[in-house]
Protein backbone atom coordinates (compact mmCIF):
# COMPACT_ATOMS: atom_id res chain seq x y z
CA UNK A 1 0.00 0.00 0.00
CA UNK A 2 1.18 3.70 -0.70
CA UNK A 3 2.70 5.37 2.06
CA UNK A 4 3.46 9.14 2.74
CA UNK A 5 6.42 9.47 3.87
CA UNK A 6 8.79 12.59 5.36
CA UNK A 7 12.40 12.97 4.92
CA UNK A 8 14.04 15.57 7.30
CA UNK A 9 17.29 16.66 5.71
CA UNK A 10 18.17 16.37 1.80
CA UNK A 11 21.38 14.94 2.22
CA UNK A 12 22.96 11.82 1.16
CA UNK A 13 21.07 9.68 3.43
CA UNK A 14 18.08 11.47 3.09
CA UNK A 15 18.04 11.70 -1.01
CA UNK A 16 19.12 7.98 -1.17
CA UNK A 17 16.21 6.99 1.44
CA UNK A 18 13.86 8.93 -1.21
CA UNK A 19 15.42 7.74 -4.18
CA UNK A 20 14.72 4.02 -2.96
CA UNK A 21 11.20 4.70 -1.55
CA UNK A 22 10.06 6.38 -4.71
CA UNK A 23 10.85 3.50 -6.61
CA UNK A 24 8.46 1.21 -4.18
CA UNK A 25 6.01 3.48 -5.28
CA UNK A 26 5.74 5.70 -1.94
CA UNK A 27 4.78 9.03 -1.70
CA UNK A 28 8.06 11.45 -0.39
CA UNK A 29 8.10 14.68 0.59
CA UNK A 30 11.87 15.97 1.41
CA UNK A 31 12.09 19.26 3.64
CA UNK A 32 15.74 21.35 3.67
CA UNK A 33 16.51 23.87 5.83
CA UNK A 34 19.09 25.10 2.71
CA UNK A 35 17.07 27.49 0.51
CA UNK A 36 18.65 25.70 -2.51
CA UNK A 37 20.96 22.69 -3.00
CA UNK A 38 25.00 23.94 -3.88
CA UNK A 39 27.86 21.79 -5.31
CA UNK A 40 30.10 22.96 -2.52
CA UNK A 41 31.94 20.68 -0.21
CA UNK A 42 34.80 18.77 0.34
CA UNK A 43 36.55 15.41 -1.01
CA UNK A 44 35.40 11.90 0.22
CA UNK A 45 35.74 8.22 -1.04
CA UNK A 46 32.64 5.93 -1.56
CA UNK A 47 33.53 2.47 -0.65
CA UNK A 48 32.58 -1.18 -0.75
CA UNK A 49 28.75 -1.39 -0.30
CA UNK A 50 28.25 2.27 -0.36
CA UNK A 51 29.15 1.79 -4.96
CA UNK A 52 27.23 -1.24 -4.57
CA UNK A 53 24.03 0.29 -3.45
CA UNK A 54 24.29 3.26 -6.18
CA UNK A 55 25.32 0.49 -8.70
CA UNK A 56 21.91 -0.64 -8.23
CA UNK A 57 20.27 2.62 -8.52
CA UNK A 58 22.38 2.85 -12.09
CA UNK A 59 24.06 5.88 -10.25
CA UNK A 60 27.68 4.38 -10.63
CA UNK A 61 28.73 4.84 -13.93
CA UNK A 62 27.81 8.69 -13.41
CA UNK A 63 29.18 9.03 -10.40
CA UNK A 64 32.63 7.47 -12.01
CA UNK A 65 32.55 9.90 -14.75
CA UNK A 66 32.74 12.84 -12.19
CA UNK A 67 35.21 11.05 -10.21
CA UNK A 68 38.73 12.05 -9.32
CA UNK A 69 41.66 10.24 -10.70
CA UNK A 70 43.35 7.88 -7.55
CA UNK A 71 46.53 6.21 -8.44
CA UNK A 72 48.84 6.60 -5.53
CA UNK A 73 49.12 7.73 -1.88
CA UNK A 74 51.81 8.23 0.31
CA UNK A 75 52.54 8.96 3.77
CA UNK A 76 54.94 10.72 4.73
CA UNK A 77 55.96 12.56 7.77
CA UNK A 78 56.02 16.43 8.24
CA UNK A 79 59.67 16.75 6.66
CA UNK A 80 58.13 14.93 3.84
CA UNK A 81 60.07 11.61 4.62
CA UNK A 82 58.03 8.95 2.92
CA UNK A 83 56.69 6.13 5.38
CA UNK A 84 54.60 4.00 3.18
CA UNK A 85 53.89 4.19 -0.97
CA UNK A 86 50.72 2.43 -1.74
CA UNK A 87 49.18 1.55 -4.53
CA UNK A 88 45.03 1.93 -4.74
CA UNK A 89 44.96 -0.67 -7.36
CA UNK A 90 46.78 -3.04 -5.35
CA UNK A 91 44.58 -1.89 -1.97
CA UNK A 92 41.54 -2.69 -3.44
CA UNK A 93 42.61 -5.98 -4.94
CA UNK A 94 40.02 -7.73 -2.50
CA UNK A 95 37.44 -4.93 -2.46
CA UNK A 96 34.80 -2.88 -4.87
CA UNK A 97 36.89 -0.54 -6.24
CA UNK A 98 36.34 3.39 -4.35
CA UNK A 99 34.49 6.28 -6.04
CA UNK A 100 36.93 9.38 -5.18
CA UNK A 101 34.46 12.59 -5.72
CA UNK A 102 33.33 15.83 -4.18
CA UNK A 103 30.87 15.35 -1.88
CA UNK A 104 29.14 17.86 -3.43
CA UNK A 105 29.41 15.97 -6.97
CA UNK A 106 27.74 12.54 -5.22
CA UNK A 107 24.65 14.83 -3.95
CA UNK A 108 24.28 16.31 -7.33
CA UNK A 109 24.05 12.97 -8.77
CA UNK A 110 21.44 11.75 -5.80
CA UNK A 111 19.41 15.17 -6.10
CA UNK A 112 19.48 15.07 -10.31
CA UNK A 113 17.49 10.97 -9.63
CA UNK A 114 14.82 12.11 -7.76
CA UNK A 115 14.16 16.00 -8.15
CA UNK A 116 11.23 15.14 -10.81
CA UNK A 117 9.49 13.09 -8.59
CA UNK A 118 10.25 13.92 -5.32
CA UNK A 119 8.23 16.97 -3.33
CA UNK A 120 11.20 19.12 -2.14
CA UNK A 121 10.77 21.72 0.55
CA UNK A 122 13.29 24.17 1.06
CA UNK A 123 14.19 26.54 3.97
CA UNK A 124 12.12 24.86 6.47
CA UNK A 125 12.68 22.32 9.38
CA UNK A 126 11.08 20.56 11.58
CA UNK A 127 8.91 22.95 14.30
CA UNK A 128 6.61 20.02 15.98
CA UNK A 129 6.14 16.75 15.38
CA UNK A 130 2.78 15.05 16.49
CA UNK A 131 2.30 11.67 17.19
CA UNK A 132 -1.61 10.41 15.89
CA UNK A 133 -1.98 6.34 16.53
CA UNK A 134 0.61 5.00 14.01
CA UNK A 135 0.77 8.55 11.84
CA UNK A 136 2.53 11.79 12.68
CA UNK A 137 1.86 15.24 12.06
CA UNK A 138 4.71 17.24 11.67
CA UNK A 139 4.74 21.63 11.94
CA UNK A 140 7.38 23.03 9.72
CA UNK A 141 8.87 26.83 11.12
CA UNK A 142 7.13 27.51 7.60
CA UNK A 143 3.47 26.62 9.62
CA UNK A 144 2.85 24.09 7.00
CA UNK A 145 1.58 20.91 8.21
CA UNK A 146 2.02 17.77 6.74
CA UNK A 147 0.51 14.37 7.80
CA UNK A 148 2.66 10.89 7.34
CA UNK A 149 2.86 7.46 7.64
CA UNK A 150 6.78 8.19 8.41
CA UNK A 151 8.96 10.61 9.10
CA UNK A 152 12.73 9.90 9.20
CA UNK A 153 15.74 12.10 10.34
CA UNK A 154 18.32 12.41 8.07
CA UNK A 155 19.64 15.93 9.42
CA UNK A 156 22.84 15.58 10.02
CA UNK A 157 24.86 15.55 13.05
CA UNK A 158 23.87 18.26 14.69
CA UNK A 159 20.12 17.43 14.30
CA UNK A 160 17.88 19.55 16.29
CA UNK A 161 14.91 16.99 15.85
CA UNK A 162 16.92 14.14 17.56
CA UNK A 163 18.00 15.89 20.11
CA UNK A 164 14.14 17.39 21.05
CA UNK A 165 12.45 13.51 20.57
CA UNK A 166 15.26 10.91 21.07
CA UNK A 167 16.37 12.09 25.13
CA UNK A 168 18.54 9.02 25.56
CA UNK A 169 21.00 10.09 21.80
CA UNK A 170 23.91 11.85 22.62
CA UNK A 171 26.73 13.21 20.90
CA UNK A 172 30.36 11.99 21.88
CA UNK A 173 33.05 14.55 21.29
CA UNK A 174 35.96 13.79 19.01
CA UNK A 175 37.98 16.50 19.83
CA UNK A 176 39.25 16.80 16.44
CA UNK A 177 38.38 19.43 14.06
CA UNK A 178 38.30 19.11 10.40
CA UNK A 179 38.82 21.23 7.67
CA UNK A 180 38.21 20.18 4.05
CA UNK A 181 37.77 22.43 0.96
CA UNK A 182 39.51 23.13 -2.71
CA UNK A 183 42.04 26.17 -3.88
CA UNK A 184 42.37 26.92 -7.62
CA UNK A 185 46.06 27.12 -8.31
CA UNK A 186 48.97 25.85 -10.85
CA UNK A 187 50.90 23.32 -8.93
CA UNK A 188 53.40 20.56 -9.45
CA UNK A 189 52.08 17.93 -7.59
CA UNK A 190 51.40 15.03 -10.23
CA UNK A 191 47.79 14.02 -10.15
CA UNK A 192 46.15 11.28 -8.98
CA UNK A 193 49.15 11.14 -6.03
CA UNK A 194 47.87 11.86 -3.07
CA UNK A 195 49.98 12.77 0.04
CA UNK A 196 49.05 12.53 3.31
CA UNK A 197 51.51 13.77 6.24
CA UNK A 198 50.87 12.43 9.61
CA UNK A 199 52.27 14.80 12.37
CA UNK A 200 52.02 14.50 15.92
CA UNK A 201 47.90 15.78 16.68
CA UNK A 202 47.28 16.25 13.04
CA UNK A 203 46.79 14.48 9.79
CA UNK A 204 46.69 16.24 6.18
CA UNK A 205 46.31 15.42 2.75
CA UNK A 206 46.81 17.09 -0.32
CA UNK A 207 44.62 15.87 -3.19
CA UNK A 208 45.55 17.44 -6.83
CA UNK A 209 42.60 16.96 -8.59
CA UNK A 210 43.59 18.63 -11.53
CA UNK A 211 46.54 21.10 -12.77
CA UNK A 212 44.78 23.96 -11.90
CA UNK A 213 43.04 22.49 -8.55
CA UNK A 214 44.35 21.08 -5.38
CA UNK A 215 41.92 19.86 -2.56
CA UNK A 216 43.03 19.52 1.11
CA UNK A 217 41.59 17.98 3.94
CA UNK A 218 43.34 17.92 7.26
CA UNK A 219 42.05 16.71 10.91
CA UNK A 220 43.54 18.22 13.71
CA UNK A 221 43.18 17.46 17.36
CA UNK A 222 42.17 20.34 19.67
CA UNK A 223 39.39 20.53 22.74
CA UNK A 224 38.68 24.21 22.10
CA UNK A 225 34.91 25.16 22.65
CA UNK A 226 32.83 27.57 20.72
CA UNK A 227 30.68 27.36 17.81
CA UNK A 228 33.40 29.51 15.45
CA UNK A 229 34.88 25.73 13.77
CA UNK A 230 36.18 27.74 11.10
CA UNK A 231 38.23 29.74 13.19
CA UNK A 232 39.49 27.77 15.92
CA UNK A 233 40.50 25.05 13.09
CA UNK A 234 42.07 28.11 10.80
CA UNK A 235 44.16 28.65 14.23
CA UNK A 236 45.38 25.16 15.05
CA UNK A 237 45.95 24.97 11.45
CA UNK A 238 48.34 27.79 10.95
CA UNK A 239 49.86 26.29 14.48
CA UNK A 240 50.83 22.83 12.53
CA UNK A 241 51.62 24.24 9.60
CA UNK A 242 54.92 25.92 11.05
CA UNK A 243 56.36 22.00 11.10
CA UNK A 244 55.21 21.37 7.67
CA UNK A 245 57.98 21.28 5.15
CA UNK A 246 58.00 24.67 2.51
CA UNK A 247 55.60 23.82 -0.14
CA UNK A 248 52.82 22.72 2.43
CA UNK A 249 53.72 25.73 3.96
CA UNK A 250 52.63 28.11 1.10
CA UNK A 251 50.03 26.16 -0.01
CA UNK A 252 48.21 26.35 3.49
CA UNK A 253 49.33 30.12 3.28
CA UNK A 254 47.36 30.81 0.11
CA UNK A 255 44.27 28.34 1.22
CA UNK A 256 43.66 29.08 5.01
CA UNK A 257 42.74 33.04 4.96
CA UNK A 258 40.23 32.08 2.15
CA UNK A 259 36.91 31.55 2.90
CA UNK A 260 36.93 28.58 0.35
CA UNK A 261 36.84 25.62 3.35
CA UNK A 262 34.53 23.35 5.58
CA UNK A 263 35.13 23.70 9.29
CA UNK A 264 33.91 21.18 11.63
CA UNK A 265 34.10 19.98 15.14
CA UNK A 266 33.69 15.99 14.70
CA UNK A 267 31.56 14.11 16.58
CA UNK A 268 30.06 10.69 16.61
CA UNK A 269 26.19 10.15 17.45
CA UNK A 270 25.03 7.40 20.12
CA UNK A 271 21.48 6.57 19.50
CA UNK A 272 20.25 3.34 22.31
CA UNK A 273 17.68 3.41 19.97
CA UNK A 274 17.39 4.81 16.21
CA UNK A 275 13.29 4.50 16.25
CA UNK A 276 10.60 6.31 18.15
CA UNK A 277 7.20 6.10 17.57
CA UNK A 278 6.65 7.38 14.17
CA UNK A 279 10.17 8.74 13.62
CA UNK A 280 13.32 6.84 12.80
CA UNK A 281 17.26 8.38 12.79
CA UNK A 282 19.04 7.66 9.31
CA UNK A 283 22.56 8.75 8.45
CA UNK A 284 24.93 10.72 10.32
CA UNK A 285 21.65 11.78 12.85
CA UNK A 286 21.27 8.83 13.89
CA UNK A 287 25.01 6.92 13.60
CA UNK A 288 28.19 9.57 12.65
CA UNK A 289 31.13 7.40 12.62
CA UNK A 290 33.28 10.71 11.68
CA UNK A 291 35.07 10.66 8.48
CA UNK A 292 37.76 9.02 10.71
CA UNK A 293 35.33 6.04 9.76
CA UNK A 294 36.43 6.52 6.13
CA UNK A 295 33.04 5.10 6.11
CA UNK A 296 30.38 7.96 6.63
CA UNK A 297 28.49 8.17 2.95
CA UNK A 298 28.62 4.42 2.11
CA UNK A 299 27.29 3.97 5.91
CA UNK A 300 24.31 6.50 5.28
CA UNK A 301 23.57 4.76 1.75
CA UNK A 302 23.69 1.07 3.72
CA UNK A 303 21.00 2.70 6.19
CA UNK A 304 19.11 4.22 3.64
CA UNK A 305 18.76 0.93 1.80
CA UNK A 306 18.23 -1.52 4.77
CA UNK A 307 15.17 0.75 6.03
CA UNK A 308 13.73 1.07 2.31
CA UNK A 309 14.24 -3.08 2.63
CA UNK A 310 12.26 -3.23 5.58
CA UNK A 311 9.64 -1.29 4.85
CA UNK A 312 9.22 -2.99 1.87
CA UNK A 313 8.75 -5.97 3.51
CA UNK A 314 6.19 -4.87 6.10
CA UNK A 315 4.27 -1.52 3.82
CA UNK A 316 1.48 -1.58 6.56
CA UNK A 317 3.82 -2.06 9.81
CA UNK A 318 5.95 0.62 9.74
CA UNK A 319 7.04 0.08 13.43
CA UNK A 320 7.90 -3.00 12.87
CA UNK A 321 9.88 -1.96 9.73
CA UNK A 322 11.62 0.53 11.99
CA UNK A 323 12.27 -1.84 14.84
CA UNK A 324 13.70 -4.44 12.22
CA UNK A 325 16.26 -1.61 10.80
CA UNK A 326 17.13 -0.80 14.30
CA UNK A 327 18.41 -4.38 14.62
CA UNK A 328 20.60 -4.48 12.04
CA UNK A 329 21.79 -1.32 11.78
CA UNK A 330 23.06 -1.33 15.60
CA UNK A 331 26.02 -3.43 15.18
CA UNK A 332 27.03 -2.08 11.98
CA UNK A 333 27.50 1.43 13.73
CA UNK A 334 29.27 -0.05 16.29
CA UNK A 335 31.98 -1.75 14.22
CA UNK A 336 32.83 1.58 11.99
CA UNK A 337 31.94 3.62 15.25
CA UNK A 338 35.17 1.50 16.67
CA UNK A 339 37.14 1.99 13.29
CA UNK A 340 36.86 5.56 13.72
CA UNK A 341 38.12 5.40 17.40
CA UNK A 342 41.36 3.37 16.06
CA UNK A 343 42.16 5.17 13.16
CA UNK A 344 41.83 8.49 15.35
CA UNK A 345 44.63 6.65 18.01
CA UNK A 346 46.96 5.69 14.78
CA UNK A 347 46.74 8.39 12.57
CA UNK A 348 45.94 11.23 14.88
CA UNK A 349 49.49 10.02 16.59
CA UNK A 350 49.68 11.79 20.64
CA UNK A 351 52.91 12.18 20.76
CA UNK A 352 56.54 11.40 19.25
CA UNK A 353 56.50 8.08 20.57
CA UNK A 354 53.13 7.32 19.40
CA UNK A 355 54.31 8.94 15.90
CA UNK A 356 57.64 6.81 15.89
CA UNK A 357 55.45 3.70 16.04
CA UNK A 358 53.04 4.80 13.28
CA UNK A 359 56.28 5.00 11.08
CA UNK A 360 57.41 2.03 12.09
CA UNK A 361 54.44 -0.32 11.39
CA UNK A 362 53.43 0.90 8.14
CA UNK A 363 56.88 1.42 6.60
CA UNK A 364 57.14 -2.61 7.28
CA UNK A 365 53.79 -3.66 6.25
CA UNK A 366 53.39 -5.37 2.78
CA UNK A 367 50.63 -4.42 0.72
CA UNK A 368 48.98 -7.33 1.30
CA UNK A 369 48.73 -6.84 4.66
CA UNK A 370 47.36 -3.60 4.48
CA UNK A 371 44.72 -4.78 1.24
CA UNK A 372 43.38 -7.53 4.11
CA UNK A 373 43.38 -4.80 6.66
CA UNK A 374 41.42 -2.27 4.37
CA UNK A 375 38.99 -4.96 3.42
CA UNK A 376 38.33 -6.11 7.09
CA UNK A 377 37.60 -2.58 8.18
CA UNK A 378 34.74 -1.64 5.30
CA UNK A 379 33.87 -5.33 4.99
CA UNK A 380 30.12 -6.54 6.29
CA UNK A 381 29.10 -9.97 7.52
CA UNK A 382 27.55 -12.52 4.36
CA UNK A 383 23.96 -11.62 5.98
CA UNK A 384 24.28 -7.68 5.99
CA UNK A 385 25.34 -8.22 2.47
CA UNK A 386 22.73 -10.44 1.35
CA UNK A 387 20.55 -7.26 2.65
CA UNK A 388 22.25 -4.99 -0.31
CA UNK A 389 22.42 -7.44 -2.87
CA UNK A 390 19.30 -8.93 -3.08
CA UNK A 391 20.80 -12.69 -3.30
CA UNK A 392 21.64 -15.31 -1.21
CA UNK A 393 24.29 -14.65 0.68
CA UNK A 394 26.90 -17.90 -0.76
CA UNK A 395 25.83 -16.46 -4.13
CA UNK A 396 27.49 -12.33 -2.67
CA UNK A 397 30.74 -13.12 -4.76
CA UNK A 398 32.09 -15.35 -2.56
CA UNK A 399 33.09 -12.46 -0.01
CA UNK A 400 34.99 -10.51 -2.24
CA UNK A 401 32.77 -7.15 -1.15
CA UNK A 402 33.85 -7.57 2.08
Amino acid sequence: MKKHIIISGGGIAGLTAAQLLLRMGHDVTVVDRAPEFTQAGFLLSLKSFGVTILEQLGLAPVLREASIPAEFMDFVDAAGSLISHNSYQELANNTVPSILLTRGGLHQVLYDSVKEQVNLVFGTTIEQVQREGPRVRVTLSSHEVLDADLLIVAEGLRSATRGTYFANSYLEDFNVFYVGGRIKKTHSYPVGSFTTIIAVDSMLSIYPISREEVAIQCYVRGREEGSDYRSISRRLLQEKANGYRADVQHLLAEFLPSEQFYADKMGMVRAPSLVDNGLVLLGDAGYCPTALSGMGASLSIYGAKALAHFIGQSPDDMALACQQYDAIMQPIIEKFQGNARRNAASFLPKDEASLGLFKAAFSSTSESVLQQRLADQIGLTQDQLQLILGEPADQAHNGQLS
